[in-house]
């Protein structure tokens, strides 16, 4: 596999007024692949979808939703011990696991309850309609920024299993260890801010609401 150094090219630090506009900055960062064919844009629900669609429409590229859950310890959900992905890729956090002893039975009942979650949000937001198929294409996957990488990681190998051509993960933010550790599974991935000093995604957003799902809705329906 082809390793690229693109994330590397990267401005240190960037700011950005909303989602929206951090969509239409890395579009600029993806100006090679506009107009090629058999080209999808996948945007991670629900953040990436509103980058996404900005991207897609610079690029003139078909865009679709791609949902990911994170598995959060049952103690403490808000800690992560794995991410579940649509079509069901699991990729979970063996440190977590083992350092806090959780057991099969627990991980199991934590991927069921999150399962049923995906499949709802992939009926609410589908409405029927047909997923996208990777099979053949050139798939950029859009998230509205990464911190650990698990969610982009599970969506990465989800997708690379459907037969792509190639996958390419763009984000607007992230640390430079989770891009490095990301290239490592896909084919190319643009950052187009890496602060030095990196806390949370939405540290770089003037606007960082919480995109909900008639949001997603809207952007789906239209046409980019």
């Amino acid at each position: 596999m082809n390793r690229p150094s693109g994330f590397l090219r990267r401005t240190s630090r960037r700011t950005f007024r909303d989602r929206r506009e951090a969509g239409r900055v890395l579009a600029e960062e993806l100006a090679s692949y506009r107009g090629k064919a058999g080209l999808l844009v996948l945007g991670l629900a629900r953040g990436g979808v509103p980058v996404g669609w900005e991207v897609a429409s610079a690029l003139h590229a078909e865009l679709d939703v791609f949902l990911v859950r994170k598995l959060g310890v049952p103690q403490w959900p808000e800690l992560a011990m794995g991410a579940l992905a649509s079509g069901g890729g699991v990729v979970m956090n063996e440190n977590v696991l083992s350092s806090l002893a959780i057991s099969d039975d627990q991980i199991r009942a934590v991927i069921d309850r999150e399962t049923a979650e995906l499949q709802r949000r992939e009926q609410a937001y589908r409405g029927g309609r047909p997923v996208a198929d990777p099979r053949g294409k050139t798939v950029i996957l859009v998230d509205d920024g990464i911190a650990t990488g698990a969610s982009m990681l599970a969506a990465v190998r989800a997708v690379r299993a459907a037969g792509p051509e190639s996958i390419i993960v763009a984000v607007p933010v992230g640390p430079p260890s989770a891009c490095q550790e990301l290239l490592e599974e896909a084919d190319d991935v643009v950052c187009a801010s890496m602060p030095p000093d990196f806390e949370a995604v939405g540290q770089v957003y003037v606007d960082f609401h919480q995109v909900d799902d008639d949001e997603v809705r809207e952007l789906l329906a239209t046409r980019t």
